[in-house]
């Protein structure tokens, strides 16, 4: 049967080349091979076709003198606000471009930096801000200063010198291993932040797909909803996404739409407790469902919530399951610095076993100076931040934590039910923990931003679609704090509703326009130019136009 349906096929290819010489036929059959090659490297690809084609039209349009000129004046004249409004921030303050002479003393050191501490124009300290800083607490300021002087210069890269420090590193691993429902067997490191506890799940699923399966081309599946954290390990790791939708009233992940996502070079599922954008859970034990079904490691992402939703059924609120009681789910990252109210630059990744994180770990055993392991993305690590987390657990006790926790999640739920109640905004979904996202169907949500920010309050901006959030923390439990944001509101509402087709002023406007522009590449170098502000010092120090501090 194979042979009669091969004869038609050896026929005509050898009619084709009968008339051809050797040189001939090797000409055609690589140029075939190659075209064939490049032709399918097109056609598979990671963007679709019409997106990779409308990325080709921008890059050609650029070509066009008239519209480069007009693009690269924009442009520039963005960067040119971003510097402006950075030299603005530091208005009256000189800026130390060189190295002084001779050492400053104690005083004028001191001086400096608590001028420089209070340059914002936010009150934080006093709950103006969403998230940010998540605790005010004078006793635990002194003490974490304290803490912080006795293990500024360790280092647990020298486990021989300073076996201390990695005494307590252990510690609150596996304290964390404990809260969030691990055995004997799971484990974790600490890490800076939670930002390098995704890069390094990432990482470490992308090796272990790799030695187990023998995956060459890995994907991650998440909802688009995930942190951003995500994107930024997918570029550093080459790692492909597959994006999921969310469903459209609850904006948690669709779980039909993930399960459709999944295919044979999947390395791993995410799921968020809760996202950042919306403050939504997503549906964790399907997700670790889908893990078990398809032999796919499953992680949580609890960076944001972790050490708030980890307390929150001993305080009394209901929840879903979400971490190692789920037998999908092999990592969870969660930050200490949020919500376990540790000094920023701390954060954990936990594993369900030790053969997960021995891939998270870089060794390189050939160095000339000596076998090389690190644990984590840094080699050198603060020892004082590990000091200061560690203690910062110690301060609080589980008491401590679940008195904070009850305290947050009424005074989120409080303010959510006052919002529900005003006329022209709306809820995005159901806050599962301190997050609460505005929209508007009346008026642009960043007309009630702006407003809001010529009252003292910074709230975090949303796009696709509009939006703006609250992240509530210890700092807005205070007497008075939710009352006054909700006072806030009500009243600059009142007056939008009034006028609502008023358009939206200033940063907020550009950032507004930025999600109508289809040119994305665009979008990418002002936001280059605002982190290059960042960074922004005068060329000369007129230009400071300060006095001396």
């Amino acid at each position: 049967m194979n042979t009669f349906c091969l004869n038609p096929v050896k026929g005509f290819i050898n009619n084709l080349f009968q008339d051809k010489e050797p040189w001939q036929i090797v000409t055609i059959t690589s140029t075939t091979i190659f075209t064939t090659i490049w032709l399918w490297n097109f056609v598979v690809q990671d963007e679709s076709l019409i997106e990779r084609g409308k990325k080709q039209l921008f890059r050609l349009r650029n070509y066009i003198p008239a519209i480069r000129n007009k693009i690269n004046k924009g442009l520039n004249n963005i960067n040119l606000s971003f510097e402006a409004e950075a030299l603005q921030k530091t208005k009256g303050v000189p800026f130390i471009l060189d190295l002084p002479s001779n050492g400053m003393e104690k005083v004028e050191i001191l001086k400096i930096v608590q001028n420089c501490v209070n340059l914002g124009g936010y009150d934080w300290k006093n709950g103006k801000v969403s998230g940010t800083v998540y605790v005010s607490d004078s006793k635990l300021v002194h003490l974490m200063g304290d803490v912080y002087k006795i293990a500024s210069y360790t280092n647990p890269l020298h486990p021989d010198v300073f076996p201390g420090i990695c005494k307590l590193e252990a510690e609150v691993v596996r304290i964390a291993c404990h809260l969030f429902h691990g055995d004997e067997d799971s484990c974790g490191t600490m890490t800076t932040g939670g930002t390098e506890s995704i890069l390094l799940a990432c990482k470490t699923y992308r090796d272990y797909a790799r030695h187990m399966k023998g995956i060459k081309n890995p994907e991650m599946v998440i909802p688009i909803t995930a942190h951003s954290a995500f994107d930024k390990a997918a570029q550093y790791l080459k790692i492909k996404v597959r994006l999921v939708p969310v469903n459209p009233h609850s904006y948690t992940v669709s779980i039909k739409h993930m399960e459709r996502a999944i295919t044979r070079n999947t390395v791993m599922l995410v799921g968020s407790t809760p996202n950042f954008p919306y403050g939504t859970m997503d549906n964790i034990e399907a997700i670790s469902n889908l893990g078990i079904k398809y032999n796919i490691p499953v992680h949580v992402d609890a960076c944001l919530g972790g050490f708030l939703i980890c307390f929150m059924p001993k305080a009394g609120f209901n929840i879903p399951p979400f971490d190692f009681k789920l037998p999908g789910v092999t990592s969870i990252s969660a930050d200490t610095h949020k919500y376990g109210y540790a000094p920023k630059g701390s954060s954990i990744i936990l594993y369900r076993n030790k053969s997960y994180r021995h891939h998270q770990y870089t060794i390189t055993t050939d160095w000339l100076g000596g076998i090389y392991g690190s644990p984590t993305v840094n080699g050198s690590r603060a020892g004082g931040v590990i000091a200061s987390c560690w203690a910062t657990l110690m301060y609080f006790g589980y008491d401590g934590y679940i008195n904070a926790t009850t305290n947050i999640i009424l005074t989120t739920k409080y303010i959510e039910q006052n919002l529900r109640k005003m006329d022209g905004i709306f809820i995005f979904g159901t806050p599962a923990t301190s997050v609460i996202a505005l929209g508007s169907n009346d008026f642009h949500i960043y007309k009630l931003s702006e407003a809001l920010n010529a009252k003292g309050w910074n709230l975090n901006p949303l796009q696709f679609p509009s939006g703006i959030h609250i992240c509530v923390t210890s700092v807005h439990t205070e007497p008075g704090v939710a009352n006054k944001f909700l006072k806030d509101v009500e009243t600059e509402l009142s007056i939008i509703l009034k006028n609502p087709n008023i358009p939206v002023k200033g940063k907020l406007a550009i950032y507004g326009m930025s999600q109508t522009i289809s040119d994305r590449t665009i979008v990418g170098d002002f936001t280059k130019y605002f982190l290059d502000s960042m960074y922004y010092t005068p060329k000369n120090q007129t230009a400071s136009n300060g006095p001396e501090i």
